[in-house]
């Protein structure tokens, strides 16, 4: 019997089109320009006359590149590993699983933002007054099925919103791998 969830090294990632890409990375690039605005500081530090002032900027400015950089490598990296998809093997065909998944995206009250009946489906979580919700794309493929869920930027990368997207993606395994009768 093969395990129910399956994650691999080389899993597929979700691929990120358009508004949905600026907005999910936008954080990363904000750190870019904090480190940008760190390297100016250190550049500018060299025309300083006074030395003393020139160090304690150059090492407030190379604190400030560290700090901006790991920050960025870190978050870069927690969501590359969100947007890896979680393989789940069925004995169900690709049609039934849609159907499954699509029931449960009316039950839970998802915006379906995309369709194709037994390949793909994409909906939006109920959102707040200012956030879209969590992403949702599942894939079908034959005895497979793709999960992915990502949290929507507006909201943050806490871990509130890393358990919602977990929860999302367990309820579609529920889903397909226990249907309702």
């Amino acid at each position: 019997m093969q395990p129910a969830a399956n994650w691999h090294m080389r899993a597929e990632r979700l691929k990120l089109q358009g508004t949905d890409w600026v907005r999910y990375f936008a954080p990363v690039a904000f750190c870019g320009y904090l480190a940008a605005i760190c390297v100016a500081l250190m550049v500018t530090s060299a025309f300083l006359n006074n030395l003393r002032e020139a160090l304690a900027v150059t090492a407030s400015a190379l604190f400030g590149l560290l700090m901006s950089a790991a920050l960025g490598l870190a978050v870069l990296g927690i969501q590359l590993h969100e947007l890896r998809y979680q393989t789940v093997a069925t004995d169900s065909d690709p049609d039934s699983n849609f159907d499954r998944v699509a029931r449960l995206a009316v039950e839970l009250g998802w915006r379906v933002t995309r369709q194709e009946p037994g390949r793909r489906l994409d909906a939006r979580t109920v959102g707040g007054l200012l956030e879209l919700g969590e992403l949702v794309v599942v894939q079908f493929r034959e005895r497979q099925v793709l999960i992915a869920s990502i949290c929507d930027p507006g909201v943050g990368f806490s871990l509130v919103g890393r358990r919602r997207c977990q929860h999302n993606r367990e309820l579609v395994r529920q889903a397909v791998l226990h249907p309702s009768t």
